[in-house]
């Protein structure tokens, strides 16, 4: 056995031994990534079920009470039901409502009259738009669903020129956790693959063993591979603790295989890892680069990975930056392979990409991880 390969091995056995003597070290990889999917998994949604409203019937007309039915029997709104609006003003002012809809006196008449238009209103908080949009949405879906049902029962279906069947693939329900958990997922691995690393340098500065490893014949590149592999072990089963309890709590399936998630991990935990190293040889200092590896890793993939925002709708630099962020490409191809599967044409640019943004900071890292002590 050659002394580098030596050299590496006794590395990695004092960094896996560094790893089993710090508990820290163990939360981050396996109860962080649970206790974050649970948070992204129930707190971020954007199914909007059972969305609380006020109804205000100000008759009590055949017409009117099918029409309230709509509203009280639908599963995407939990209606209360009132005779003035004002009942409801103090609720939709401090949130507790999301909007309130008119059934005015009139609205029999003007329904089986000639004119056949009855109108309805809708109030909503303007402050919150999309709920606002969300509860427009719905109210509109079910006032055309309760006009087409009145039609039939009278024997008015109309004339249908054209009927549209969408179909939605790769996820049939439009479940928002269906691709939320799996962007949930690359953010848990961006926070655990750069923080674990962002501390190994600058803990080994601040206990001042570094000065003995430059007292000794380790290289850099050595010095760089003997602490990187186990985290990047830890971090693989983590990635893995993360996939498992995102199919078996949340339901979401899983229709890759493990080579392929193997391969994307791997990438991304190049970038990951060698970001959270470029960090700590840069800072030198467990707090700062603890903090750094906060504000230049998780934010940004929280924000502008696509997990949750849409990267086609930001602004044109904004997108540019996108490009750089290694939980951009980790978010697009966990989503294509929970929910499509191997598709090599997504996976592989993805995995390139990730590649080269490790290169470089591998790179910087071992440019400025010189064997001198000022």
């Amino acid at each position: 056995m050659s002394g580098s390969v030596r050299r590496i091995r006794a590395l990695m056995v004092k960094e896996s031994l560094q790893i089993l003597r710090d508990p820290s070290s163990i939360l981050i990889a396996f109860v962080l990534p649970g206790l974050l999917l649970f948070i992204f998994g129930y707190g971020v949604s954007l199914d909007a079920t059972k969305v609380p409203i006020g109804l205000v019937l100000e008759d009590s007309t055949p017409e009117i009470r099918s029409f309230a039915a709509a509203f009280t029997d639908s599963r995407y709104f939990d209606a209360r039901v009132g005779v003035d609006r004002r009942e409801f003003a103090e609720a939709l002012l401090t949130g507790e409502l999301h909007g309130v809809v008119v059934v005015p006196s009139y609205f029999s008449s003007r329904y089986v009259g000639p004119a056949r238009g009855a109108p309805i209103q809708l109030i909503t908080d303007g402050a919150q738009p999309n709920t606002a949009s969300f509860v427009e949405g719905y109210v509109r879906g079910t006032w055309q669903l309760w006009q087409g049902q009145q039609a039939r029962a009278q024997g008015e279906p109309g004339r249908r020129v054209a009927s549209l069947e969408p179909r939605y693939w790769f996820n049939p329900e439009l479940n928002s956790h269906f691709f939320l958990v799996p962007g949930s997922v690359a953010i848990i691995m961006t926070l655990i693959g750069t923080l674990l690393t962002a501390l190994v340098v600058a803990r080994e500065w601040e206990r001042g063993t570094m000065e003995a490893l430059m007292a000794t014949p380790v290289g850099i590149t050595e010095l760089l591979v003997g602490k990187l592999v186990p985290y990047y072990l830890l971090a693989v089963g983590s990635a893995l603790l993360s996939v498992a309890l995102a199919t078996s709590l949340f339901g979401v399936p899983y229709r890759g295989s493990v080579g392929a998630l193997m391969l994307v991990v791997t990438a991304f935990l190049a970038a990951a890892l060698g970001m959270g190293l470029m960090i700590s040889t840069l800072a030198r200092n467990q707090f700062v680069a603890g903090q750094t590896a906060m504000l230049a890793a998780f934010l940004p993939a929280f924000l502008l990975s696509g997990f949750i925002f849409e990267i086609s709708s930001m602004p044109l630099p904004i997108r540019l930056l996108t490009y750089v962020l290694p939980a951009r490409y980790l978010v697009a191809s966990l989503q294509t392979l929970f929910l499509a599967g191997d598709i090599w044409s997504v996976l592989l640019p993805a995995m390139g990409a990730m590649l080269v943004i490790a290169a470089v900071f591998f790179g910087i890292t071992a440019r400025f991880t010189a064997k001198r002590l000022d």
